[in-house]
């Protein structure tokens, strides 16, 4: 914002497969998006057969690269970029964004004036600057996951409006681009290791809100991303969802609506997407 002060130093982690194109326009964009902020920018690579590495060693020599010998997925890699930073503001990026100059700062002036906020996230784009959807969302209690299928089937409608344009908290915000403070980092934990991929935000929005934060959708930054496709085309996608889902309900719900969930999950994946 016009006439803040300068926000403290930021960093960012970003976890990276075979995606060398993408991640150079990403560190590019990051380069380009804050002369106020004092950033870090950590990549780990999880192990890429293609140029991603040698590319970050060659163009971009201020990063910090971690490369890892074999595919240590997603919240694993980025447990090791958040254990070796050292900001106390730590974001979560996906090597598929884009970050707009002013984004990283808006950010980081919501944190310095929301002492309660333990986790944020932008409002996401697609490319032609529409909202992308699921850049937030709810707990996914049965009782959600009802009002959201009703709402996809019936009402050809989403559950929240992704156009949003005013701070709100919200009970997760996507992995995709989220900035965690690292105090309540230190209370809830990192990442859970044992979700390969999908709910892993979910997860930690739940345990940092458990701890006493608050989590916020900040729709005044924005952030490009690239992917957050509909999970129809993809059927390992569509698995790993649902068994991600099964696991957060084994961890944080009753028995009872574990069983729920098993009835009625064959039916919701079709309406996920």
């Amino acid at each position: 914002p016009a006439g803040a002060p300068a926000a403290g130093p930021l960093s960012v982690v970003i976890v990276s497969w075979n995606t060398d194109a993408l991640l150079r326009d990403c560190l590019r964009s990051l380069q380009a998006s804050s002369e106020r902020l004092n950033l870090e920018i950590i990549v780990v690579d999880n192990a890429s057969s293609d140029d991603s590495a040698a590319m970050v060693r060659r163009e971009f020599p201020e990063v910090r690269l971690i490369e890892n010998t074999t595919n240590a997925g997603y919240a694993r890699a980025n447990n090791q970029g958040i254990a070796v930073s050292q900001a106390p503001l730590v974001m979560l990026l996906n090597s598929d964004t884009q970050v707009p100059p002013g984004a990283l700062d808006e950010l980081c002036a919501f944190m310095a004036v929301h002492p309660e906020a333990g986790a944020i996230g932008p409002q996401l784009l697609r490319l032609d600057g529409s909202p992308q959807p699921f850049g937030f969302g709810s707990d996914p209690t049965i009782g959600y996951l009802l009002a959201r299928g009703f709402n996809r089937l019936w009402r050809r409608r989403y559950l929240h409006d992704w156009a949003a344009t005013q701070a709100q908290a919200v009970d997760w915000v996507s992995g995709a681009c989220l900035l965690a403070r690292r105090a309540a980092i230190a209370q809830a934990g990192m990442l859970d290791e044992n979700i390969f991929m999908y709910f892993e935000d979910t997860d930690w929005c739940l345990r940092l809100r458990q701890a006493g934060w608050k989590i916020y959708l900040v729709p005044q930054a924005h952030v490009v991303h690239l992917g957050g496709q509909s999970l129809a085309a993809n059927p390992a996608a569509r698995g790993a969802y649902a068994h991600s889902l099964r696991y957060f309900y084994r961890k944080h719900y009753s028995p009872a609506a574990q069983w729920l969930l098993r009835w009625l999950l064959p039916i919701y994946g079709r309406l996920a997407g």
